[in-house]
């Protein structure tokens, strides 16, 4: 019988090494000897029998056994079936090494699934080469704007599919200026309520949106409009339902043996076994998959702390030193800077961004220099001190100052990226507006307010879809955005404030260039207790310096008159963003008096502006 897998890849295979195991594994049509058919191939090294069964046989496990490929002990099963096709239903009859026939598996290569409940493999031809465009990678710089709308496919418009999302998203997230589109996962998942986060199809694009095709016209048109498509990734766990990873072959397959290292008490779910070379090279592979086959610009790579710490979430005794006796789960440090290596030599411009949330060292340095690879960080840090400041009286804040300025001791450790993220306005949280204390109108000055704060505030952005317009509720993934709330002025006006600081921030280098490098900040207004005020300027590099942009943010309900600001130089300063305008349904609360021409000049002496500080406001002034 011919064999079908080669013997080079084979190898590579057995040992972990292989770039593209997608390639080799899974269902793949094909001709052999002349007759078409589908050409299977599934890693399980301790399965004493392994079929292949589906619409094409009856999903008879009689039908097609397939044959084990032992040389350099690849425990890798193959298997040809004449006259299969693209479309059909299929899954692998696996019987453990006690003799137990396991629950019908899914194939954990394949590259298009049906949907909950049956949760089958369809057999789909691999994805054509989908490179990223020519010009995307200069835009995913760490010199470049990257603002990034985080997007619940499923929900932004319910019922919608890939070609409905390409026809609307993209004009729109892209009319209100962001750089990225970010995806919640859309890898095949069966369970609804995980969002994505329990997946079990790394290669799949969900049912939910229709044929894997449509995710590649989806990608185009958000190209097309000038935007980057960043996809949450997630490696830290997998769900234990029967037709998926769990104990594949009768044993610990995929994930730990030990619960004390592979099992997820916060999650439920199970924890990949990042020490085994085929796990890694199965993740890594999948990201791989992705840049390559759909073009993406980048993967946000979930729960990576998770992944750090083998204590991670644990109480004592219940958690396994690794063989330093440590807690850093080394085998998932190096899955890490194998998967960026991977990407940064397959995948030139392709970027990963961690959501990391401790203090670990050089997450974002590359892996020359002992990082972990990723070019970017959540700031998990920021978001969580600035809420906590946020939700405060305002009359309270002097006493939490500090929340706000301290996230500028560590900015430029790392290259951060400033997440409002789903995970900030669920499971009773709540949304960013209900966050904010005090009357209906406060609410939306202070939500005003803290958005110019962080449009200021170096770092990259990503902000959840529906908070672009102060959604009123919670997010809840089972109905759609409440889109009527932009009849009411209020909330059209927080949408346009969020274009407008967009487009501000794409439109002056000094909010951008240097997010990640401390020359990029300079304090203004750093100990204002007493009146809650913070100031600073931005700038762009050296030989710049007159083309900063000052920042002014005043977190209390009173307008601050006769206020006096250092600036960086003597001359004329303009006004270009007020958070309290009368277009973004503030009360306009003017910053200087009318015969000033809405110039205010310092004295080359003495650099100062004296101003009027709006309530409940950031606003943005660059030199006239």
């Amino acid at each position: 019988m011919t064999t079908l897998l080669p013997d080079a890849d084979l190898a590579l295979l057995a040992r972990g090494g292989h770039p593209r195991p997608w390639l080799w594994l899974g269902a793949h049509p094909v001709e052999v000897d002349g007759e078409p058919g589908v050409r299977f191939a599934v890693w399980a090294p301790r399965a004493s029998r392994v079929a292949v069964v589906g619409d094409f046989n009856g999903w008879s496990g009689a039908a097609h056994p397939m044959r084990r490929r032992d040389e350099h002990e690849a425990g890798i099963w193959e298997g040809f079936v004449p006259g299969a096709s693209r479309g059909q239903f299929y899954k692998y009859e696996v019987t453990g090494p006690d003799g137990a026939v396991l629950p019908l598996k899914a194939d954990p290569y394949a590259f298009r699934a049906q949907l909950r409940p049956d949760n089958a493999s369809i057999v789909e031809g691999l994805p054509a080469a989908h490179p990223l465009p020519e010009g995307r990678a200069a835009l995913n710089r760490r010199d470049a704007p990257i603002s990034v709308y985080e997007v619940h496919a499923m929900s932004w418009r319910p019922d919608a599919g890939w070609d409905a999302l390409a026809r609307e998203l993209p004009g729109y997230a892209a009319g209100l200026g962001f750089t990225h589109v970010q995806l919640m996962p859309i890898t095949e998942f069966p369970f609804d309520g995980s969002w994505g986060y329990q997946t079990l199809g790394l290669h799949a694009p969900t049912a939910r949106l229709g044929a894997p095709d449509g995710l590649h016209r989806f990608v185009d048109a958000c190209h097309a409009a000038g935007l980057g498509v960043l996809l949450d990734f997630v490696p830290a766990h997998f769900p234990e339902d029967p037709h998926g990873l769990a104990t594949f072959d009768g044993t610990a397959l995929y994930e730990y043996a030990d619960p004390r290292e592979g099992w997820h008490r916060d999650w439920h779910t199970l924890i990949y076994d990042f020490g085994k070379p085929q796990v890694r090279q199965f993740l890594c592979g999948a990201a791989l998959f992705w840049a390559e086959r759909y073009g993406i610009d980048g993967l946000r790579v979930d729960a990576v702390a998770s992944m750090l710490y083998r204590d991670y979430s644990r109480p004592p005794g219940e958690w396994i030193p690794n063989i330093h006796g440590g807690t850093e789960n080394l085998e998932a440090i190096a899955l890490f800077k194998r998967l960026n290596e991977v990407l940064g030599c397959e995948a030139p411009g392709v970027i990963t961004i961690a959501e990391e949330s401790t203090a670990f060292p050089l997450v974002s340095a590359p892996t020359s220099v002992g990082g972990l690879g990723f070019h970017y960080k959540w700031n998990m840090g920021w978001m969580n001190d600035t809420l906590h400041y946020m939700r405060e009286l305002p009359i309270h804040r002097s006493w939490h100052h500090e929340k706000m300025s301290f996230g500028l001791v560590y900015a430029f450790s790392e290259n951060f990226q400033l997440p409002l993220s789903h995970d900030e306005v669920v499971h009773g949280k709540g949304s960013l507006l209900r966050k904010m204390p005090g009357e209906e109108a406060e609410r939306f000055a202070q939500l005003r307010a803290y958005f110019g704060f962080m449009w200021a505030h170096p770092g990259k952005k990503l902000l959840f879809m529906g908070q672009e317009f102060a959604q009123r509720d919670e997010w809840n993934f089972e109905r759609a955005l409440p889109w009527e709330l932009l009849d009411d002025p209020r909330h059209a006006g927080v949408q346009r404030l969020i274009g407008d600081l967009n487009r501000l921030y794409r439109d002056r280098p000094a909010l951008h260039r240097l997010d990640g490098e401390r020359d990029g900040f300079e304090w203004l207004v750093k100990d204002d207790l007493q009146h809650s005020v913070f100031a600073w300027i931005r700038r762009a590099g050296e030989g710049e310096a007159r083309a900063g942009v000052v920042a002014v943010s005043n977190f209390t309900p009173v307008a601050r008159v006769g206020y006096r600001l250092p600036v960086p130089h003597g001359g004329p300063w303009r006004l270009v963003l007020n958070t309290d305008a009368a277009i973004y349904g503030g009360s306009d609360v003017a910053i200087a008096p009318p015969d000033a021409a809405h110039l205010l000049t310092a004295p080359d002496d003495d650099p100062a502006i004296v101003l009027t500080l709006p309530p409940l406001a950031t606003i943005f002034l660059v030199p006239a």
